[in-house]
């Protein structure tokens, strides 16, 4: 991405911003210029239920004000509609525009049971991706958009797991497939909402993310990720949380980006349509991976992909 502040003077608010893709969002919005709140459940004095106390906001925070712009952490459970009702008051007596919401929220890994039948499920955990997956989008969105649609070009990314094609396939445990597949059409519905007041939505999904939590179940860094492939070899598809950062601020920057609005992204399909690459200079196509050859029996290896 070019050293450019093209993002200068907006406001963005990346809920869920404690680690994964959502820090890296965040902090690619700060490198642009833009002013962001992040927020999350864990912070210095408290853990959420993630249980990953080394990750907090004011970490978030301050990257991205070493990135370049702004960062304003601000804990918020975004479950409690008073604490979501007071962050969007707090943006509004701030700054008195938002012009970028991220709806990253998600902390619901440790929940899901693949392989499992619904009657055999644990009927609490399935529940609680609910809330934590589709509940807090709706709920922040609720708060935060009549802040956002006072200007037009306003912009709303809804983050999920797999593209609205790659989630016709059944995800293995029905609570997570219905999570992860309404926000494409929390997405879809904004877009109509929205398009009168000049606003986009869009749902947005990473690839086989390297996310924290992913390098630390294989016992790999970033660093040395690619150790992880002897244990794993579709992980050699696997993308840095920079790659969806990096198409969100393109999206975010672009003029004509009401093109996209209702649709379905994936951050290789950005990489493609921007010209931008991950970390390492590649430009990973994880679902068309996945769908050509691990299920569609197509000959190919990653390296086909990247």
């Amino acid at each position: 991405m070019t050293g450019e502040k093209e993002l200068a003077g907006q406001v963005a608010l990346v809920a869920g911003a404690t680690r994964g893709a959502g820090r890296a969002m965040a902090v690619e919005l700060g490198r642009a210029g833009a002013l962001v709140y992040v927020t999350g459940r864990t912070t210095r004095e408290r853990t959420s239920e993630v249980g990953r106390p080394t990750e907090t906001i004011e970490q978030t925070a301050e990257l991205v004000s070493a990135a370049g712009g702004t960062g304003i952490a601000v804990p918020t459970d975004h479950l409690d509609t008073a604490q979501v009702k007071a962050l969007t008051e707090r943006i509004d007596r701030e700054q008195g525009r938002l012009d970028v919401l991220v709806n990253s929220l998600w902390g619901g890994d440790r929940l899901i049971e693949f392989d499992t039948r619904l009657w055999d499920l644990d009927l609490e955990n399935g529940l609680r991706m609910f809330r934590l997956g589709i509940d807090s989008h709706i709920i922040t969105s609720h708060y935060a958009l009549p802040l956002l649609i006072r200007r037009p070009g306003g912009l709303v990314v809804e983050i999920t797991d797999g593209t609205a094609t790659f989630n016709r396939r059944y995800r293995e445990n029905l609570c997570f497939d219905l999570t992860k597949n309404a926000p494409h059409r929390i997405a879809f519905g904004l877009a109509a909402e929205l398009r009168e007041h000049g606003g986009t939505a869009v749902s947005l999904t990473p690839g086989f993310l390297r996310s924290e939590e992913m390098l630390d179940h294989f016992g790999v860094t970033e660093e040395t990720w690619r150790d992880a492939v002897a244990q794993e070899p579709h992980f050699a598809i696997a993308e840095s949380p920079a790659l969806i950062a990096r198409g969100l601020r393109a999206l975010a920057a672009d003029p004509d980006k009401a093109r996209w609005s209702g649709q379905s992204l994936s951050s290789g399909q950005l990489a493609k349509e921007y010209g931008f690459t991950d970390t390492d200079g590649s430009r990973p196509d994880g679902f068309g991976y996945f769908e050509e050859v691990v299920f569609g029996g197509k000959d190919g290896s990653a390296a086909d992909y990247r």
